[in-house]
């Protein structure tokens, strides 16, 4: 049992002193540029379905 109290004291100290927190500015610039990302990927993805579904469409009307 004081092998697991140490880890978390061990974990804190960490935590505390060691770790470099991003600060709010930075986290923010961040958070925008995942969200732009993903909006930019989603808008792909979104088109690549487009165009299969007009190309098997296409393909398959063709065939009747």
């Amino acid at each position: 049992m004081a092998g697991v109290a140490e880890y978390i004291k061990e974990s804190y100290i960490e935590l505390t002193e060691k770790v470099t927190w991003p600060t709010w500015r930075e986290l923010q610039s961040s958070a925008v540029l995942v969200l732009v990302a993903a909006i930019i990927i989603a808008m792909v993805i979104f088109g690549m379905d487009q165009i299969i579904g007009y190309l098997s469409n296409f393909f398959y009307t063709s065939l009747a």
